[in-house]
């Protein structure tokens, strides 16, 4: 396990944007596989974005196509969430998510370590 420590949420208004940060300490950040998770209707943390660095493979969830891009910065061992357009149902706490793998992956199940969460408020 990895430690894992986010950062950039806060409260805003509806279409504002927001930008999240996740650094790990790790020694080779692209051999991890990284994901952001929120809760869902349903689901406790169901993921929004899912990116595997050795191959760059990314996937979004349908939810946040278009309006959330992640972005690596492998010598910072940090990823950062881009939240553009931001809504009301956008609100929650943001988890980041990495697991040392070069497979691709959706489950919560899949990933080992976590970070604390960060709180994202958007209010209409």
């Amino acid at each position: 396990q990895v430690q894992l420590v986010e950062s950039g949420g806060g409260s805003v208004r509806a279409g504002d944007s927001l930008r999240l940060s996740c650094t790990a300490s790790v020694r080779t950040f692209r051999n991890y596989v990284m994901a952001w998770f929120r809760p869902a209707p349903g689901k406790e943390r169901s993921f929004v974005v899912v990116n595997v660095g050795v191959s760059n493979k990314t996937e979004y969830a349908d939810s946040v196509k278009g309006q959330f891009t992640i972005s690596r910065d492998n010598a910072k061992n940090t990823m950062y969430l881009h939240m553009n357009s931001l809504k009301p149902e956008d609100t929650g706490v943001y988890y980041c998510a990495a697991r040392h793998s070069s497979i691709f992956r959706t489950s919560r199940d899949g990933f080992d370590s976590w970070g604390q969460g960060t709180q994202v408020t958007v209010s209409s």
